[in-house]
């Protein structure tokens, strides 16, 4: 069974939002890892690209599926996780810490319509 951790803002295309103030750390939820299997390749985007709610931003690849990465919230990269150019496995291995990109939130009130640990736990269910 996925872990779905309180605190955290959740998409419906299995990503999720950690806020620190006003930045937000986005990856993929342990219930999307587990769906896509050994992750082999991910799709990184640059330092100081803008995202866009709703837009992909990048990909994550495994031994079964490519799939896109969506972002959840608007916003400027400020930082990259470099570390899965080399490992990509380690979404596989903690999902959570392994965060994709950090980004500078342009519009706060967009993690309104993102969904909290329950509701996503129970959109998980369906």
């Amino acid at each position: 069974m996925a872990t779905v951790k309180e605190g955290l803002y959740y998409s419906e295309s299995h990503e999720f939002v950690k806020v620190e103030g006003d930045f937000a750390f986005i990856g993929i939820t342990d219930y999307a890892q587990h769906a896509l299997g050994n992750v082999v390749y991910v799709d990184l985007p640059e330092v100081d690209d803008e995202v866009t709610a709703g837009e992909e931003f990048g990909a994550v690849e495994s031994v079964k599926a490519a799939s896109d990465i969506i972002a959840p919230v608007s916003g400027t990269i400020v930082e990259v996780n470099d570390a899965l150019d080399d490992q990509p496995e380690l979404l596989n291995q903690d999902p959570w810490e392994n965060w994709i990109i950090k980004v500078e939130l342009s519009d706060k009130s967009e993690l309104d319509a993102l969904m909290d640990a329950k509701a996503y736990a129970e959109f998980c269910e369906k």
